[in-house]
């Protein structure tokens, strides 16, 4: 986020393509623009994938697996042997 400061060549960075023309606040805003862009696409990438594994292979065991125990019903063997 903070690319924009740390390039002003006030502050003794390269000033970007065009060092005379450079704002700490456009670069800044850019910056944000890219970081909101980010997390909407990987909550949008998430909720589908999340859909899919509940399609396709569901998200959760049948409640009397669960019950019994998914190392006896999914593995076969007891987790602890009391």
């Amino acid at each position: 986020m903070l690319t924009g400061v740390f390039t002003a060549p006030s502050l003794g960075g390269t000033g970007g393509a065009a060092p005379a023309d450079f704002s700490i606040l456009a670069q800044t805003i850019i910056q944000a623009e890219g970081v909101i862009i980010t997390i909407v696409w990987c909550a949008i990438v998430s909720v589908i994938a999340y859909k899919v594994v509940d399609i396709v292979i569901g998200l959760r065991v049948p409640e009397d697996q669960e019950r019994e125990g998914l190392d006896v019903t999914s593995h076969g063997e007891t987790a602890y042997s009391n």
